[in-house]
């Protein structure tokens, strides 16, 4: 796929036009996932996405060093102008939360000097603090924003309501929530209607983990371990705990009969699917492999009919993936509701 080929979309109203499947960059620094490539692997894998066309970037202060790694390459390679990047703020340490006004302007001023760049594309609050009014955050966005310091504001792991009550402060040009075909809460009232939200509101949503952290990958399906012995998948995430896998490898051998079915990979068909379901959403896969960057970037290529789509479905609704998509103690910070301002 030659670059003039890259499908676009739009990132909400009239907002950014940016490839239609961005490039997640946590797993490439942030330890969770196992040990970190060297700088050099890394620019490698930056190197080889800006050659795909694959320029649309996601990090965040809380994924290791990546911003600082973001900022050698953009030294290194002076093509900054040819990335949208997106970054973002407001885990403090463990399951702390800051999205306070002067915690927000801070974390934007550190954030663009490690990234050394003038201005960030778009700029989200990762997780918001429950107990600070959304709108505080939202007035201290759209001064960075009238500063030239951001071009847009994004939201994460919001629900329904925490997102209407910031859109009255300033429009949302993305949210990102979890979403993939086998983490479906946002079009259901278990994700607050979070996706039908978004298109009232005309907000794009940047699908966040779209092979299920691993799960929708071949090398799942095989029985083979996602990570190495440091990946904390395998100790703490539901999904993969030893008591659950086996019966999702079994899930995930079906998903890959219709993926052999249509003549593509296990995450190819879960990506391509993403994408089948409107022109507002952008799946924002990860790696810290060339190789499989490459593989997900072909996803592009995959168009499928209303019949697919449909096959899928059928599936998600009656296959049982066995444990939640976080650890219950990170169940409050999906979704977060924040209280009324002036309460």
């Amino acid at each position: 796929m030659s670059t003039k080929q890259i499908p676009l979309r739009t990132l909400g109203k009239d907002g950014p036009r940016v490839p239609a499947m961005g490039f997640g960059l946590m797993e490439m620094s942030w330890q969770t996932y196992g040990t970190s490539p060297s700088d050099e692997q890394q620019f490698a894998i930056l190197d080889r996405a800006l050659e795909l066309g694959a320029t649309f970037w996601d990090t965040s202060d809380l994924y290791g060093d990546n911003e600082k790694l973001l900022g050698k390459w953009f030294q290194r390679t002076g093509k900054r102008d040819q990335i949208f990047l997106a970054t973002k703020f407001g885990f403090v340490g463990g399951l702390k939360t800051d999205s306070s006004a002067s915690y927000c302007k801070k974390a934007c001023e550190e954030s663009l000097k490690r990234l050394g760049v003038d201005s960030i594309d778009l700029y989200y609050l990762h997780n918001a603090n429950p107990e600070i009014p959304i709108e505080e955050t939202m007035r201290a966005l759209l001064e960075l924003k009238q500063e030239g310091k951001i071009k847009h504001i994004g939201l994460s792991m919001v629900s329904s309501t925490t997102l209407r009550r910031a859109y009255k402060v300033a429009p949302v040009t993305a949210v990102q929530p979890e979403y993939s075909v086998v983490c479906r809460h946002v079009e259901g009232p278990a994700g607050t209607d979070l996706l039908a939200t978004c298109r009232e509101l005309g907000v794009a949503l940047v699908a966040a983990t779209p092979l299920g952290r691993g799960l929708l990958t071949s090398t799942f399906s095989r029985g083979d371990e996602v990570g190495d012995e440091r990946d904390m998948r395998v100790k703490v995430m539901p999904r993969f705990l030893p008591e659950n896998r086996e019966q999702n490898v079994r899930a995930v051998l079906q998903f890959q009969e219709l993926a052999e079915k249509r003549g593509c990979s296990v995450s190819q068909l879960a990506l391509a699917w993403l994408l089948k379901q409107g022109d507002d959403i952008v799946p924002i896969p990860g790696t810290k492999r060339v190789k499989y960057l490459e593989e997900n970037w072909k996803a592009l290529d995959i168009s499928l009919t209303d019949k697919e789509d449909m096959e899928i479905k059928a599936w998600a609704n009656s296959v049982k993936i066995a444990g939640g998509i976080v650890p219950d103690r990170y169940a409050a910070s999906v979704f977060v509701d924040t209280k009324e301002e002036g309460v």
